[in-house]
Parts: C-alpha cells; sequence; structure tokens
C-alpha cells in the first residue's frame, strides 16, 4: 500500500481529482469529515447509548458520546505523533501538501465515527439484534436470504452499521455524510464481508465491516484508496494503515476509562487504582497523588498519565511496525505488541469481573434483549404485511411512528429488515424503552 493513494480527498460522487496542495488551510478537507460527523443525528444520538454501565445516570459515567470524544482527542494525537515521522520518512507527501496535522484529522474523524453504528444498551445490543434472528421470532426469514444476508443479521455487527450510516444513499443524500475516503479507510476496522469465517489469528479476521447491502460502497473505497487484497477471489482486504491508529486510540479509553469509571461508581476499589494504573507509567510524582482530595482526582490524575504513556507505545510500535502494516503482514492490535500487555490484561480481567458482570449490568442487559427482539418483531411484521398487501390497522399505525427517511419501499426481504435493524440502530437507550412502553407495555 502507499501512503500518497491511501491520504486520498476523494469523496463519494467526486468526477476531478481533490488535491491536498490546492486545499484551503483554514478548513481542510479531513477537518470537514470531522465537522459533518459532529453535526449528524446519528452521532447526536450517542449521548443517551451505553458505554459501560447501561442507563446510569451518574454524572460521572461515560456515555457512548463522551467515549467517542475521548477517543477522538487521543486518536488526533495519535495520528499527529505518528504523521510527523512520517513525512520525515516519505518526503513526497510534503511536497503534495500533506502536513502532520493531516494524519491527526483523519485519525480524529475515524476515531469520533467508532461507536456510530452501535444499537442501544451497549455490545449486549447488537447480540440481542443476532438472537432475534438466530434463535428469535427472526429465524422463520432464513429460507428466504442468501446465506451472507442471513449471516449479517444473526453475527449483527456494529462496525459494518456504522459503515451503512456513514455511506448510505437515501433520496436526495447521494452517498451518506460524504467523508474522505482517507477518513472511511481509516474507520474500516474489518475489511471483509460477514462470510466467510476463517479460523485466522488475523487481527482483520476477528470481526466484518461492511453489511452486503454496502458491499458496493466497500469495494469502491478499497479499490480507490488501493487497500491490499487479503484472499483472492473473496472480499477481504488488509486494513488501512491508520485503522490500527483507530483501534489503539479505542483500545487505551475504554481499557483506563471503564477501569476510572468503575472506581468511581464504587464497583472497583480505588487501592486497585494506584496498584495497576502506576505499573503503565514510568513515574508517578506521589506526593502530588495524595494531595489530591478526592477518590475521583487521584483516579483522574492517574489515567491521564496512563493514557500518555500509552500513547507513546502505541506509536513507537507503528512506527517501528511501518512497514509490516503496509504489507498487511502485520497481524495484532497495537496494545496486543505493547510492553504492558500483561498490565493492560489486568486490568480488563477486572473490569470484567467487577463491572462488566455487575448485577446491575447484567439485568440491564437482561431488559435491553427484551426490549431490542419486541421491538424488531414489531416493525419488521408491520413493515413485511405492508409489502404483502396484509398490514393490520395496527401494523398501519406502527408504520406511522417510522421517520420519512425509513418509509421507503423496498422489494427485497434483506432490504426490509435491515432498514429496520438500522432504525432500531440508531435509537438512544432512553428512546428504545419508552418507545418499547408505548408498543409493548401498555398492550399487555
Amino acid at each position: 500500500m502507499n501512503w500518497e493513494q491511501l491520504l486520498s480527498l476523494k469523496r463519494f460522487g467526486d468526477t476531478e481529482k481533490r488535491l491536498r496542495i490546492n486545499q484551503d488551510e483554514t478548513r481542510l478537507g479531513f477537518e470537514v469529515d470531522f465537522d459533518r460527523i459532529i453535526f449528524s443525528s446519528a452521532f447526536r444520538s450517542l449521548q443517551d447509548k451505553t458505554q459501560v454501565i447501561p442507563l446510569s445516570k451518574t454524572d460521572f459515567v461515560h456515555t457512548r458520546l463522551t467515549h467517542s470524544l475521548e477517543v477522538s482527542v487521543v486518536g488526533r494525537t495519535l495520528g499527529r505523533k505518528v504523521g510527523k515521522v512520517l513525512l520525515q520518512r516519505h518526503s513526497n507527501l510534503a511536497k503534495l501538501g500533506y502536513t502532520f496535522n493531516d494524519f491527526g484529522a483523519i485519525v480524529a474523524a475515524a476515531s469520533v465515527t467508532h461507536d456510530i453504528g452501535n444499537p442501544p444498551f451497549g455490545h449486549s445490543g447488537e447480540k440481542a439484534i443476532g438472537e432475534y434472528f438466530k434463535t428469535g421470532k427472526g429465524l422463520q426469514y432464513k429460507t428466504n436470504l442468501t446465506t451472507k444476508e442471513y449471516q449479517d443479521l444473526i453475527d449483527f455487527e456494529g462496525n459494518a452499521n456504522g459503515f451503512k450510516i456513514l455511506t448510505e444513499s437515501k433520496q436526495g443524500i447521494e452517498g451518506g455524510l460524504r467523508l474522505s475516503y482517507a477518513t472511511l479507510g481509516a474507520f474500516i476496522k474489518y475489511p471483509k464481508e460477514s462470510l466467510p469465517k476463517k479460523n485466522s489469528t488475523h487481527v482483520v479476521d476477528k470481526k466484518y465491516g461492511f453489511f452486503q447491502s454496502e458491499k458496493e460502497a466497500f469495494l469502491d473505497i478499497a479499490t480507490s484508496l488501493r487497500l491490499k487484497q487479503k484472499t483472492e477471489n473473496e472480499i477481504s482486504f488488509y486494513r488501512h494503515p491508520l485503522a490500527y491508529l483507530v483501534e489503539a486510540a479505542d483500545d487505551i479509553c475504554y481499557t483506563i476509562i471503564d477501569f476510572e469509571d468503575g472506581i468511581n461508581l464504587g464497583l472497583i476499589d480505588e487501592s486497585y487504582a494506584l496498584e495497576y494504573l502506576a505499573k503503565l507509567v514510568k513515574k508517578i510524582n506521589r506526593e502530588k497523588y495524595y494531595a489530591l482530595q478526592t477518590t475521583k482526582d487521584r483516579t483522574a490524575y492517574l489515567r491521564a498519565i496512563a493514557i500518555n504513556s500509552l500513547i507513546d507505545e502505541a506509536v513507537n510500535i507503528f512506527l517501528a511496525n511501518e512497514q509490516a502494516i503496509l504489507e498487511g503482514t502485520f497481524d495484532k492490535s497495537l496494545l496486543d505488541k505493547c510492553v504492558y500487555e500483561a498490565q493492560i490484561n489486568d486490568i480488563i480481567k477486572i473490569c470484567s469481573e467487577k463491572i462488566y458482570r455487575s448485577k446491575e449490568v447484567v439485568e440491564k442487559e437482561i431488559v435491553g434483549y427484551k426490549i431490542i427482539a419486541d421491538l424488531l418483531d414489531v416493525f419488521v411484521n408491520a413493515l413485511n404485511n405492508k409489502f404483502n398487501h396484509t398490514a393490520s390497522n395496527y401494523d398501519k399505525l406502527v408504520l406511522k411512528i417510522l421517520p420519512a427517511t425509513y418509509q421507503i419501499e423496498k422489494e427485497s426481504l434483506y432490504d426490509r429488515i435491515m432498514l429496520i435493524c438500522s432504525y432500531i440502530s440508531g435509537m438512544s437507550d432512553g428512546f428504545a424503552i419508552r418507545l418499547h412502553k408505548k408498543l409493548i407495555a401498555n398492550s399487555m
């Protein structure tokens, strides 16, 4: 892979090449990407979506929105630090007008969107959609779908749904948010379709990155960026190199900040903070640490220096392995290769035991499963019944609730189901609960 192609400013529908040297320095194309994302309704819905503690109303626990903003800040720093060195290594990039800020802007924009496709109720929301079609009432549709279409549903993936949100054309809106291909490339962590599943340890094979409905959009981006094809005769590519930095930004934030949230909630004892976070840094000013008056302030101090330490580590690993990353032979995430891997795994283990499996989290995830299954059933049935001219009065009333952007005639069963999955995935936790109460609870 070549950096000149990988840093493409191209957007959906462009007929002429966008040159970096001709960009307006007061508002670069990659910065426009970030702006478009921030002003999108899909991004705004993240303010009421679960990060760690579902439906938490405390004032210091992160939502998907605050988490995404923090990931973008870390991603911007990672991009700038890497970009500064890459410009020295590849002098042609500077001649074309690229600066280290371009790398930071691309990674920041891709980072701020990394959770934009996640359904309500955290990762359990993805599983709830998958289970509905695998073992629930949605199983009835299997025989009328292709193997890959059905796999998209039973293995519903927030990353693929995010790509759908960013690129899907709608009436009057061609190409979704029309982000630069460089940003879209950096966003795609798993540049492959849902099938075939492979017995592979390469990081790109862990999940998939697009639904069948966005296959053509993905291929357009992959070929334009000249991503390296991983498997001949299959839609499977190696990552855009900057996707590794987006992943690192997310890994750094969720590892450290989930841990911080657990401490602030009292789910993890404060003594763990100094014991485990101190292992991620070379030196802690203990006098300053003990001078801080609250658990929240002490933990925030440790969190800040731990994140800074991990940023430097991720940058060093990326730069040391640049060629392998460009060739597709770098098969792990950056943090999986870092000197702090054992310490990070210790923190993740504690979070799993104390937070992710806590009674509060489990109980609310169960509620999410029920809500998502019920909403899928109501809306998918109503839309299919309308298509088949068998809609009841109740179905017609239900469909009036759908926003205009989802009131679209779809010939394909797959497209109708994906339309509803997209609608429900875009809901905030609170909206899903309120709508479920109106449609389901009040009818019992």
